[in-house]
């Protein structure tokens, strides 16, 4: 099993000198990969009073691209992924490009994780369409992976058209690892067709996870590749309970199948938990404690 951590800028801040420090801690601790949110706009609360709890303009995020690429020049051998880049309010072309250089400056350490979203606010103030976004990120998917595995592209589809044209650089191997993010049953058949992976939030240790995973080999046998050739990543975190039961979780999940998993210590929907701490010395504590926990168990 790989071990993330995500970068908490929310919590920390993200001047160079933070977001550099954590991702060389996170590095030097034995960390597989750097996990990283994805948002462009934040609404203003003040005029929004039943919004919830949901992601407003006082977090923080960093452009996962621009972050990663910085980072590829920080440090030397762990992998970057985005959990989750909000594909359909971004251009496709763009987007593609984008990943193919992240990919090249950073020597293959990029995994793409992608989702649909959920603010409508930010696909109008990027002039998408939130109504469709769903069935239009699958076309994305295919643009994209033509995109990277060929010198020229012609596509003709429902909303992207590239009349013999192609993006330099491509990726080293001709493609960029696609992940999925999300919980219907849609998304578990766009992974089993285009994936390389589903990055699972929604339930914890147990039964029901059980039951969607096996769900997916068998959407995934049903699209003729090899039921297991496609990864699953759930998150964790050091904001509840110790060591033993930090263990016994990874077990839990390692016995399902899990291939990857990430520490998420400023996540608090669902089944998960953050840390009381909101300082970056709480956080490196946190990773810290929490990969000696379970190093023995990767």
């Amino acid at each position: 099993m790989k071990l993330s951590v995500t970068v908490p800028f929310i919590d920390v801040g993200g001047d160079p000198a933070t977001v550099r420090d954590f991702a060389q801690a996170a590095e030097g601790l034995g960390y597989d990969g750097l996990g990283a949110p994805d948002h462009v706009l934040g609404v203003n609360v003040a005029s929004r009073p039943d919004w919830g709890q949901r992601n407003t303009s006082a977090d923080y995020f960093h452009d996962p691209f621009v972050m990663f690429g910085f980072l590829a020049g920080c440090t030397k051998k762990i992998e970057f992924s985005t959990q989750v880049m909000i594909l359909a309010q971004r251009q496709t072309a763009l987007a593609a490009k984008q990943a193919a250089s992240l990919d090249v400056l950073s020597g293959g350490r990029f995994r793409f994780g992608i989702g649909i979203g959920w603010n409508e606010v930010e696909f109008v103030g990027l002039n998408e369409n939130f109504k469709n976004r769903g069935k239009r990120s699958e076309e994305q998917v295919r643009v994209m992976q033509a995109l990277w595995a060929e010198r020229h592209v012609k596509f003709a589809g429902e909303w992207h058209t590239i009349d013999d044209a192609g993006i330099n650089p491509l990726p080293a191997k001709r493609r960029v690892p696609l992940w999925f993010g999300g919980h219907e049953d849609v998304t578990l058949r766009r992974i089993a067709k285009y994936g390389d992976g589903w990055i699972m939030l929604a339930h914890p240790a147990g039964n029901t996870a059980r039951d969607e995973f096996a769900k997916l080999r068998s959407y995934v046998k049903e699209a003729g590749r090899e039921p297991n050739s496609v990864g699953i990543e759930v998150w964790v975190s050091a904001g509840e309970g110790g060591q033993e039961d930090w263990r016994r979780e990874l077990l839990a999940w390692k016995a399902l199948g899990v291939t990857h998993a990430t520490v998420n210590n400023v996540y608090a929907r669902g089944p998960h938990k953050r840390i009381a701490g909101r300082t970056m010395a709480a956080h490196v504590e946190a990773m810290t404690r929490y990969r000696a926990a379970v190093a023995d168990l990767l």
